[in-house]
């Protein structure tokens, strides 16, 4: 169990204009989902962040300190992808927009169990995503019928496949529906410069044993597809 609730934050208004938003994905496969959603909309950079939170959080810290003053040039920061969701939490097809943003695998093992960096007394291994505008976007996308929740999403540097770790997961993070591998990296990044941040999973596999013919990645780039068509109504 996570005992350490203290998530780091970022001061931001929601009721401002974002003019300009970065949004991070892994591969290029869902980069292109969130530029079809977006259709040319002005004001979106959409980059590749690489796989996994080292990459993750280097890349977006380079693009975000990349350019003349005043850095950062950005208003808001997104992780956006596919990913996997716990069973009961998020089901196939549906969207996870993510309230906690939380590196789940970062501390330590002991011999009475996984210690977090919270318990470890060296940080925070949470992050919190802009509830405003999370909310937003979720009350959009539900208005439309994109099947929708709004819950912590874990980040892993390796992908859950097995039950037995799925079930480890669910108790150290009591309501967690999805996890993927880039979220808390773009988040600390972002947060490194007191910028907001929202991730957003779309799902293609159930968080378990690892069964690669089931997944269902092309409803998950649509739903993604989908909800990032929303984002230019949600955020100006």
């Amino acid at each position: 169990m996570v005992h350490g609730k203290t998530a780091l934050s970022n001061q931001s208004s929601a009721s401002r204009p974002f003019s300009r938003t970065l949004i991070m994905t892994a591969v290029e496969a869902e980069r292109e989902a969130v530029l079809r959603g977006l259709n040319g909309a002005a004001g979106f950079d959409v980059r590749l962040a690489g796989v996994g939170p080292i990459a993750a959080a280097a890349n977006t810290a380079a693009i975000l300190t990349d350019g003349p003053p005043p850095i950062p040039a950005w208003d808001l920061v997104i992780s956006a992808g596919i990913g996997g969701g716990f069973t009961g939490a998020a089901e196939i097809g549906s969207v996870v927009m993510a309230t906690m943003i939380i590196a789940a695998d970062l501390g330590a093992e002991s011999q009475e169990g996984f210690l977090s960096l919270e318990e470890l007394g060296f940080g925070s291994s949470r992050i919190a995503a802009e509830a405003t505008l999370t909310e937003r976007w979720a009350k959009a996308a539900a208005a439309v019928g994109i099947p929708v929740c709004t819950a912590p999403i874990l980040t892993l540097s390796t992908v859950t496949g097995s039950e037995a770790t799925a079930n480890l997961l669910s108790q150290r993070v009591p309501g967690a529906a999805a996890e993927a591998m880039e979220g808390y990296g773009v988040a600390m990044a972002a947060h490194n410069l007191q910028l907001p941040v929202l991730e957003i999973r779309a799902i293609s596999n159930t968080v378990g044993p690892r069964q690669r013919e089931l997944w269902k990645i092309k409803d998950a780039l649509l739903a993604l597809e989908q909800a990032c068509s929303l984002l230019p109504e949600v955020l100006h």
